[in-house]
């Protein structure tokens, strides 16, 4: 446990510091010294002892810039009208400055100690939390920050990263928590039921409308709007998303009026959205609406230290689900996991665990991965042995990216088709077909055996 001393006093600082150190907890007392750096402040522990501070002369300003890190004080007095304006500032609990050092050791010590309970019981019940990989806790800090604020988010990674789970949580801690999250997955409805889904319609406006039905997005009103996938979002969709998004108002199919919406929107892909307006694929003023906030969710092979802790999560979490006893992974699962590419993050990982608590006959999970699963690991270590060729042959100069796609083209064409190529590559296969056209190196048609 790491906590955050905030106080001008050096010799209570000394003190306390030492006791509290004593009693196995990790103090950083580093403060913000002007106005200029306070700006820029960020609380260095897991919770914060707000003591006497010239900067922090008001509780209030000390609470909302430490948001959302829990904050306890050290008070003069425990007058009871004093008590009632920490707590209004948000001040979990407050003591008495003028006790002996032992007495506040023991209860900054207790407030530890609440704060771990807490954690601990947050995370089992509602996500796994990583506690070693720095890009998780990046990305924790800046899912608590967004939620602050209603400004939209992009959320973008791999498929299988937990994007949803990021939008779930970012609403959750949000003001509009106590509102609904109305989840679309715009990859899975029809082109031509997408904005009616999305908008809604009047009686009467297409054949088969025979009553007024409320859109997703009217439906969000006052909470949180998550659209999944909006890479696939039709561009007759888009225009329509791109007004809302500029009034906040939307219209149903059919009517003549429109209709004012109070929606945080949260959007979520796995395409680079920026290269699809480069060719016309996605809006460019409606990526640029929506890419205002963004969390980049790294793919589970680069959490360093998360794919071992993250199975031993889901055996908890499958092994209560499906009524199994909770078994551990035994020495040659455990290689296979740090060792395998997991090219479908997290779900494959969860998949890849119930799968082994169901079919693990020992007293030991035994992990066996899928022939998908192992083909998809094989060429990934062969494109990764090929990338490191191409850049052995050309040490001398760096290629550009022409050069590399040409080149990557040329030397797997004859092993890979065109969906595998442009994956590999990670570009769509109108943008593959392009660039060919552009490189004067058209794919010649397979002679049939």
């Amino acid at each position: 446990m790491r906590i955050q001393l905030v106080e001008k006093d050096p010799k209570l600082l000394e003190k306390l510091t030492r006791r509290l150190e004593e009693a196995g907890v990790n103090v950083t007392a580093t403060a913000p010294r002007s106005e200029e750096e306070l700006a820029h402040w960020q609380p260095e522990g897991n919770l914060i002892v707000a003591g006497q501070h010239p900067l922090f002369a008001d509780l209030k300003v000390l609470a909302r810039s430490a948001w959302p890190t829990p904050l306890i004080a050290l008070l003069p007095t425990l007058d009871p009208h004093d008590i009632v304006e920490a707590a209004r500032s948000g001040a979990m609990d407050v003591f008495d400055r003028s006790a002996g050092i032992n007495q506040i050791a023991d209860w900054v010590t207790y407030w530890c100690k609440q704060h771990e309970a807490s954690q601990s019981t947050r995370r089992l019940s509602d996500h796994f939390y990583s506690d070693t990989c720095s890009f998780m806790k990046t990305l924790q800090s800046n899912i608590e920050r967004v939620a602050l604020t209603d400004s939209t988010v992009l959320i973008v990674g791999e498929t299988g990263t937990g994007k949803e789970l990021a939008a779930r949580q970012v609403h959750r801690i949000s003001p509009r928590r106590e509102q609904p999250i109305i989840t679309v997955n715009c990859a899975a409805i029809p082109e031509t039921l997408i904005e009616s889904e999305l908008f809604g319609y009047e009686k009467g406006a297409f054949t088969g409308a025979t009553n007024n039905r409320v859109g997703l997005i009217e439906a969000a009103s006052g909470g949180t709007l998550f659209l999944d996938e909006i890479g696939e979002l039709p561009l007759a969709a888009q225009a329509r998303l791109l007004r809302f998004m500029q009034e906040g108002e939307i219209r149903r199919i059919g009517s003549v009026t429109s209709k004012k919406v109070d929606v945080r929107l949260v959007c979520a892909t796995h395409r680079n959205l920026a290269a699809l307006s480069e060719h016309n694929e996605f809006r460019r003023d409606l990526f640029y609406r929506i890419d205002v906030l963004r969390l980049d969710i790294p793919p589970l092979r680069e959490r360093e230290g998360d794919i071992t802790a993250m199975a031993n999560w889901f055996i908890e979490q499958q092994s209560h689900k499906l009524g199994v006893p909770a078994k551990p992974l035994s020495k040659s699962s455990l290689q296979i996991l740090e060792a395998h590419h997991w090219p479908g993050n997290v779900r494959e990982l969860q998949n890849v665990i119930e799968r082994a608590l169901v079919m693990s006959p020992g007293a030991t999970l035994d992990i066996a991965l899928s022939a998908g699963a192992m083909s998809d690991h094989t060429e990934h270590e062969e494109a990764s042995a090929s990338t490191t060729r191409l850049a052995a042959d050309d040490s001398s100069q760096e290629l550009s990216l022409e050069d590399y796609f040409q080149r990557f083209v040329l030397q797997h064409q004859d092993a890979m088709n065109e969906t595998e190529l442009a994956q590999k590559l990670g570009i769509s296969r109108k943008c593959l077909w392009e660039r060919r056209q552009r490189f004067g190196i058209p794919r010649e048609k397979q002679k049939s055996a």
